[in-house]
């Protein structure tokens, strides 16, 4: 009876060896940036290309996984996102900066961005739109880059120097390049002095940048020990936006990170949700 119960229990622990050979082919893929191609896949997993299909025809008739029909490459499907959101709408700091994002959004007429820490970046989770059109195209689940956007340099200024530093490896910024002349590269010293500048004014700005005719201002939530939880931003057409450092939509917005921020150093409050 003794050997059976025990039996039962080491095969409990062992768990189910396919179920864990598809989670490497998940975390293989949620570490890329962009769609990867089966032999990359494979090779990550430690698999054969042939197993690697296998288990990917699976997890793609699942929704795990979406394939390219015209690539064939592979990226995170509709459930993989709907996983990853259900666990981020769990998150406290998420809970209270998203109905204030709703409220500034509809005060300043301009579309507001609530953005997390990703593997590949900054990540969108929740998008409220205001009554300006844009014309690029920005959605839950987009990535936002670290050099060219105003919610990058806010994650480059605020975030621990360890998550920065897989971030940037994961956008193609895994070697020093010392005496870049590129302005925008993280080692560059017109860089360095963009984040002193986003740390001063705590808020970081973008215009016309990267897309022309769409600008943006961001401002960085931090928790009680001073950590980055997440990025207000707000995004507006460049030419009826207020993008002064002290205008309306600036001041708005820095009220709105200082309310979330406070409310995440009051424990009564926020376990309350």
């Amino acid at each position: 009876m003794n050997r059976t119960l025990k039996e039962a229990a080491e095969k409990t622990q062992r768990g189910i060896q396919s179920v864990e050979v598809a989670g490497r082919i998940l975390d293989a893929l949620a570490r890329r940036r962009a769609p990867v191609a089966l032999s990359e896949l494979a090779g990550a997993a430690a698999l054969s290309t042939a197993q690697a299909h296998t288990y990917l025809v699976s997890l793609t008739k699942l929704g795990l996984v979406k394939r390219d029909a015209l690539t064939g490459y592979y990226e995170p499907g509709p459930l993989s996102l709907r996983l990853g959101l259900m666990f981020i709408e769990q998150q406290v700091a998420y809970r209270v900066a998203a109905p204030y994002a709703a409220q500034l959004a509809e005060r300043i007429g301009c579309s507001v961005a609530v953005c997390v820490a990703g593997a590949q970046g900054p990540m969108i989770v929740r998008y409220e739109r205001g009554g300006s059109p844009l014309h690029v195209n920005l959605h839950i689940g987009t990535v936002m880059s670290l050099q060219t956007t105003a919610t990058g340099r806010v994650f480059s200024a605020f975030l621990a120097p360890v998550e920065l530093a897989s971030m940037l490896q994961n956008q193609g910024f895994d070697r020093p390049r010392v005496g870049t002349d590129d302005p925008a590269s993280p080692d560059s010293p017109d860089w360095q002095a963009s984040l002193d500048d986003a740390r001063l004014r705590g808020m970081a700005r973008s215009v016309d940048t990267p897309s022309p005719g769409v600008s943006s201002l961001s401002a960085p939530v931090l928790d009680a020990e001073g950590r980055l939880q997440l990025a207000l931003t707000v995004i507006g057409p460049s030419g009826t936006m207020d993008v002064a450092w002290n205008g309306d939509t600036a001041r708005a917005l820095r009220e709105v990170a200082q309310s979330i921020t406070e409310a995440l150093t009051q424990p009564s409050q926020t376990h309350a949700l």
